[in-house]
């Protein structure tokens, strides 16, 4: 298994850009039905429409020197802000902090109330994560964009940018955004069960991301085709479905397609397993999330016979983190994991130095068994 799972992971690995609507994207989806039809599977790569928002030039200048960036893309878009940079919440000019992907970083929480409160003209954010350089913040509110406009920027600005905060000196961002009529896809199948009567089981995972994001991406995608190949050749009791989602990154974009698309499913599902982030990344701390008892003793029980321990765990009642929010919000029963990454949302999540593909293989292992058992 471990050979094959080295082979999906490099495959995906050869895509450099995965976002939502790119050209990698559309490549992801041809590979993937290929994969899937290569086990005997009928593949359906299911398209739509979207308007795709892509930088040409988004920079800070202050003290002469131009500080490129990359916007956040749900807040409200102005092409020039000319004001004094500030701390984030002094003044009402250029608010400043620093963030992190993780939603836990205190900078990242600070930047989340100024941009509800919309208090700044702009926000300079400077990228703080696991790995020196920019690492992207997912944009939550894609459809419905708020609050002033943000540029994330490097982390290598850092002091000078606070230093320049310190002493108010005048920036200027500029965004130059092209916003373009584009198409997305999701690739889907369905295995048969032999009781169509029975509700299905769902197994979904994201396959779009802002870079390459392999460490990121490549967990749950190698452990999604791992059940397809599965049951291919283990006939299911129930029906399951198979939904590998575009729009991670881009407020889940891809499942609320997938969702309008199959009404009610969310919640009439027998489970949903969500394949989250980040799974097999070097040194990854296990996230589990479960919406009753029973999946919680399933998925743990499993996960320890191949020595994968929560690091933390999404109380059960909870709101979850990822795409199990969206079966959490609609009802439905879900058994979600994800992982720890200290390459998270970073142009350097490549394979083979971001990947432990040992527990990659043992997570896939852990995850065939749990899909086995929901799908009796």
């Amino acid at each position: 298994m471990q050979e094959t799972i080295q082979a999906d992971v490099t495959a995906w690995d050869t895509i450099l850009d995965h976002r939502t609507g790119s050209s990698g994207d559309a490549a992801t989806s041809a590979w993937l039905a290929d994969m899937i039809a290569a086990t005997g599977a009928t593949p359906r790569i299911d398209t739509f429409s979207f308007d795709r928002l892509i930088p040409q030039k988004c920079f800070l200048t202050i003290d002469g020197l131009d500080i490129d960036g990359v916007p956040l893309f749900d807040c409200l878009i102005s092409p020039l802000i000319e004001a004094p940079l500030n701390p984030l919440g002094i003044g009402q000019g250029i608010g400043l902090t620093a963030f992190s992907p993780n939603a836990q970083h205190p900078g990242t929480k600070a930047l989340l109330d100024a941009r509800a409160t919309n208090v700044h003209q702009g926000i300079v954010a400077i990228s703080e994560g696991g790995t020196p350089g920019l690492s992207l913040l997912n944009a939550d509110h894609f459809s419905q964009p708020y609050g002033p406009p943000v540029l994330q920027v490097d982390g290598g600005h850092k002091d000078h940018l606070f230093k320049a905060a310190t002493n108010g000196r005048t920036g200027r961002i500029a965004f130059e955004i092209e916003r373009k009529s584009s198409e997305a896809s999701n690739v889907q199948t369905t295995i048969r069960g032999a009781d169509p009567n029975l509700p299905p089981l769902v197994i979904m995972t994201p396959k779009s991301a802002w870079w390459t994001c392999t460490a990121e991406r490549s967990g749950g995608i190698v452990a999604w085709l791992a059940c397809i190949r599965h049951f291919e050749n283990n006939p299911p009791r129930r029906d399951v479905l198979f939904t590998a989602n575009t729009g991670h990154e881009l407020g889940h974009t891809g499942l609320e397609h997938y969702l309008r698309e199959n009404e009610g499913l969310g919640a009439s599902a027998h489970a949903w397993i969500h394949l989250g982030a980040n799974l097999g990344a070097i040194d990854s701390i296990s996230r589990f999330q479960f919406s009753n008892e029973y999946l919680e003793t399933l998925g743990t029980n499993h996960f320890a016979a191949v020595d994968i321990h929560p690091g933390s765990s999404t109380p059960i009642g909870t709101r979850p983190g990822g795409e199990a929010c969206n079966i959490y919000d609609q009802g439905g029963q879900y058994l979600s994991l994800l992982g720890s990454n200290r390459w998270f949302h970073h142009p350097d999540d490549r394979w083979p130095h971001s990947i432990d593909l040992d527990r990659t293989t043992r997570i896939a292992k852990a995850v065939v068994q749990i899909a086995q058992e929901l799908a009796a």
